[in-house]
């Protein structure tokens, strides 16, 4: 590990290339050098560091156990290399944990493997006997394949007395020998010689090889065909169409005839050459016979020979520099540890390694690696022509869980030239996202008496994690209600987060109330978000409406109105007062009228309550009606209550309380009859009281001669048999100010009020007398009971009442001779007080 760490700070200096130098044609298994020691690497970390070749064919391969490269293949240099001086392979290896590139260079040297070659066994030669000493032949050289000083170095002729050789080298080095005329050549002496040409090489042992040249001793000609240049130059595009022309070469010769006629031919070429180019012996046109790869082979030497009719030859050379194309595609080789990359990765991770190599030259060889499209990733590059993969953004598998990226390697050339090669990357997932529920807030509305357990809602939450990190559960955090009432109203399911209710609700009791719902998720750290959840306790039509107003007085006797006998059309009488305890459409509430004694005489409102005269009272109407009215709310089905209203038409208390106590007239004869079996019953009961009244008021007055009973004989208001009406007005059921009574409901019993003139009226009233009586008896007689102590301290109350009631008598009983404006200014009054009771 601490050379690991020095490794890493030093990565500069392994960023230049280890070389090696091997000869050819190894063993496989040869050994080409210790790459573990040359890289600093410790041998133990050999398996885990998984060093290996990154390139399609490998020559060679490493031993993990102790780090040595090793020769893996056949490594043929001329094949790899061909006729290039130098033969090198670079490669790269990979090297894991950490992920990184080591640049290898092997140097392979010739060795002396191939023999120099002849193209041909015999070689004929004819040189007129004319030719001047000195005059030089081309003749065909020999090929090796091999380089340095293992190709061909010299090339010996066997001994002749007319005959020497020299040798002469190309431009690219290579070598090839001219035959020489050293002696005058007679024909008639000798018309062929025959020399025999031997090419050997540098190498050791030296390889060699021969041919035979047989020299045809011609006729003379003694012009020789001459060419107009000694050396033809051109540069001509590779992958030039084949048959496409490349030069024209040319000779002319002084002579006549058939001796003037020049034809053209290839010499000293090798067999490969005369494949890819075509000479036309009659014109000399150098046409491409074969592709032409600047890959290959970069340039082409080549000998031409012009020959006339008289056997004069001229030698010219050809040569042909080939000329770089675009015509090969970058190649990509990328390599990775892993196709998995963790979400939370850092900025700069090394993902993959990338190498390129174009087998073109120059700019069409030089390389740009890229990313199309938008991708969290970017290269980097390493050197001139590797790169790394590089994590450039945030990772989120819950947006992109896998990215396909396409690299794209593109020379410089024109046009340039582009391949591609994708790769997929899938993102492993870590919990990095809380639940979210689908909605901000919900609100549930829920009708009352609901049934125990029921689903009341369902809260759902998705969590866009895998596994145990998106799974949720759901459970109650908080609530406005009480802690300890919060499980017995509500329940949550952990799994589906579906909210039962525990018990039924009552919407007059509890209309609303707000629970917080958790989602959580089973990640490590788990993470949670948490939702309102409001529970809106609707209203079902299960309270029938209450009457207000009219009620039933303490007592239970029942209530009246007094409607001023002028009354108007639209004259408001009284209002039916009601509640409904439900809201909402149940607790809308419309009032009809079940029962009349008189249709058509009062109108309802129908909303309001409202009671008001529909015409003015008829002579023929009765004074005394009873309505009997229905409130209904408006649920469905609707419930509702009834009350009943008596009105008198009268114009003070003194005339409705005769008319009140008088029987009401029967709806039908059905009524009519109960009516009087009730009348009945009641004078019975009545006379069996004042009988017994008697006896009591007889033995009063036997036992007390000094009590006076004047008062009770001018008024049977005073009278002790006859019933209370007072209080119940005193207690003021009704809000009305104006003269209000109500009657007995146990019997018919007669009310006579004297009919006192104002100029004999008494200073006070009878009440007040009544009171007054009551005071003396008490001081008179100390031992009266409790009960006269009560009836005193009621007659008491009665007696500040009736002043009031007096006062309000006068006011009705003047109304009479008032006009109809001041009736009217009575109406508003009245309903004034009508509406602050509402």
């Amino acid at each position: 590990m601490p050379f690991l760490l020095l490794l890493s700070l030093f990565c500069p200096a392994l960023s230049e290339p280890i070389r090696y130098t091997i000869p050819e044609e190894l063993a496989r298994g040869s050994l080409v050098g210790n790459l573990a020691k040359d890289l600093g690497l410790s041998v133990p970390d050999l398996p885990t560091r998984n060093l290996r070749v990154s390139t399609e064919k490998k020559f060679f391969t490493v031993n993990t156990e102790n780090g040595d490269l090793l020769v893996s293949d056949r490594i043929d240099r001329e094949q790899i290399c061909g006729k290039k001086s130098t033969c090198v392979l670079e490669f790269e290896m990979v090297a894991e944990k950490p992920l990184n590139f080591f640049h290898i260079t092997v140097v392979i040297q010739d060795v002396n493997d191939n023999p120099p070659t002849f193209s041909r066994n015999i070689t004929e030669l004819e040189i007129s006997e004319l030719t001047l000493t000195g005059a030089t032949f081309a003749l065909e050289s020999a090929q090796d394949s091999d380089v340095g000083l293992n190709s061909l170095q010299h090339y010996y002729l066997s001994p002749d007395p007319h005959f020497s050789l020299i040798q002469k080298e190309n431009l690219d080095g290579s070598r090839y020998p001219e035959l020489v005329v050293k002696a005058p050549l007679d024909r008639e002496e000798q018309s062929c010689h025959h020399l025999v040409l031997t090419a050997v090489d540098g190498g050791e042992p030296a390889r060699s090889c021969t041919t035979q040249i047989r020299v045809v001793v011609a006729d003379a000609n003694d012009n020789p065909p001459v060419f107009a240049q000694d050396m033809y130059r051109v540069s001509v595009q590779e992958n030039l169409p084949v048959g496409s022309s490349v030069l024209r070469v040319m000779a002319t010769d002084l002579d006549e005839g058939i001796n003037a006629e020049i034809t053209y031919a290839f010499i000293n070429i090798g067999k490969e050459v005369r494949q890819l180019f075509k000479l036309d012996s009659k014109t000399g046109e150098l046409t491409t016979g074969g592709g032409l790869d600047f890959e290959e082979r970069e340039s082409y030497t080549i000998g031409v020979e012009a020959k006339d009719g008289g056997h004069h030859t001229a030698h010219c050379k050809i040569q042909i520099d080939i000329l770089d194309e675009n015509d090969n595609a970058p190649e990509i080789t990328l390599d990775s540890e892993s196709k998995h990359i963790q979400e939370d990765a850092e900025l700069g991770t090394v993902v993959a390694l990338i190498k390129t190599h174009d087998r073109d030259s120059g700019l069409n060889g030089e390389t740009l690696c890229q990313l199309h499209g938008n991708f969290p990733f970017k290269i980097v590059q390493d050197t001139k022509n590797t790169y790394k993969l590089v994590t450039d953004g945030a990772l989120d598998r819950e947006q992109t869980p896998e990215y396909n990226i396409t690299i794209t390697a593109t020379d410089r050339g024109k046009p340039p030239l582009s391949s591609k090669r994708s790769v997929t990357f899938n993102v492993a997932d870590v919990n990095d996202n809380a639940p979210v529920f689908f909605q901000a807030s919900y609100m549930v509305p829920v009708a009352e008496n609901n049934p125990p357990g029921a689903s009341i809602a369902q809260v759902s939450a998705s969590d866009p994690d895998l596994g145990p990190n998106g799974h949720v559960s759901y459970s109650i955090v908080a609530s406005d209600l009480e802690p300890r009432a919060l499980s017995s109203y509500v329940s949550v399911s952990a799994q589906s987060g579906v909210v039962f209710a525990q018990r039924a609700f009552d919407h007059e009791q509890l209309r609303a109330f707000e629970l917080t719902l958790q989602a959580r998720d089973q990640g490590s750290p788990a993470l949670s978000a948490n939702v309102s959840l409001r529970v809106l306790v609707g209203d079902r039509n299960d309270n029938a409406p209450r009457v207000l107003y009219p009620t039933l007085g303490p007592d239970g006797s029942a209530l009246f109105d007094t409607v001023p006998r002028a009354a108007q059309p639209g004259y408001l009488v009284t209002k039916v007062v009601a509640v409904d305890a439900d809201s909402g459409h149940n607790a809308w509430l419309s009032y009809h009228v079940l029962q009349a004694s008189e249709p058509g005489l009062f109108s309802l409102g129908l909303r309001t309550g409202e009671v008001r005269t529909a015409r003015a009272l008829g002579d023929r109407d009765c004074a005394r009606q009873r309505l009997l009215v229905a409130v209904r709310d408006g649920g469905q089905p609707p419930l509702s209550a009834t009350a009943t209203l008596h009105l008198i038409f009268a114009d003070s208390l003194q005339e409705a309380l005769p008319d009140f106590s008088d029987r009401a007239e029967p709806s039908d004869p059905q009524a009519e009859l109960q009516f009087y079996l009730v009348v009945a019953l009641a004078l019975i009961s009545v006379l069996f009281l004042l009988a017994v009244i008697l006896a009591v008021a007889l033995s009063l007055r036997r036992s007390s001669s000094s009590t006076r009973w004047s008062c009770f004989q001018t008024s049977a208001v005073c009278s002790k048999t006859a019933p209370e009406v007072f209080p119940n007005y005193c207690e003021g059921t009704l809000p009305y100010s104006y003269n209000l009574c109500a009657a007995s409901h146990s019997s018919k019993t007669e009310f006579k009020f004297l009919n006192i003139n104002p100029e004999h009226a008494p200073p006070q009233d009878l009440l007040c007398n009544e009171a007054s009586w009551f005071e003396s008896t008490s001081n008179d007689n100390p031992k009266m009971t409790s009960e006269s102590v009560n009836l005193q301290q009621d007659s008491k109350r009665r007696c500040s009442l009736t002043r009031v009631r007096k006062a309000m008598r006068t006011r009705v009983t003047s109304s009479k001779h008032k006009s109809r404006s001041d009736i009217k200014a009575l109406q508003l009054h009245k309903n004034s007080d009508l509406k602050r009771f509402t």
